[in-house]
């Protein structure tokens, strides 16, 4: 099964550099071969929304939310269990959270 893994982060909950310890939750995910691949976003302050209605084009998320989507990876799992055992350990998930959302199947 594969799975779209969003990160999504809130700025307010006082995430810091020494934080951060994603090089490791990328060096283990490597070591089980269940990460297809991911990036990094950029801020939410490049983003750009198109709408349908109009053609509207604005600037920034399409929700004002205080969290945004940070990044992405793309899991290739046995089973939602594994995902979210996978999820669960991105140390992004403590300043946010992690949406899992499956691949269509055909």
């Amino acid at each position: 099964m594969r799975f779209l893994m969003l990160v999504c982060v809130d700025e307010t909950l006082g995430m810091t550099e020494a934080d951060d310890t994603v090089e490791q939750w990328l060096a283990e995910t490597a070591r089980r071969g269940v990460r297809v691949e991911g990036h990094q976003l950029r801020g939410r302050e490049d983003a750009t929304t198109v709408r349908k209605e109009g053609a509207l084009i604005t600037d920034g998320p399409f929700a004002d939310t205080k969290e945004w989507i940070a990044g992405y990876d793309v899991l290739d799992v046995a089973s939602l269990e594994e995902a979210v055992e996978i999820a669960s350990k991105h140390p992004l998930a403590r300043f946010g959270a992690i949406e899992l959302r499956p691949f269509w199947e055909d």
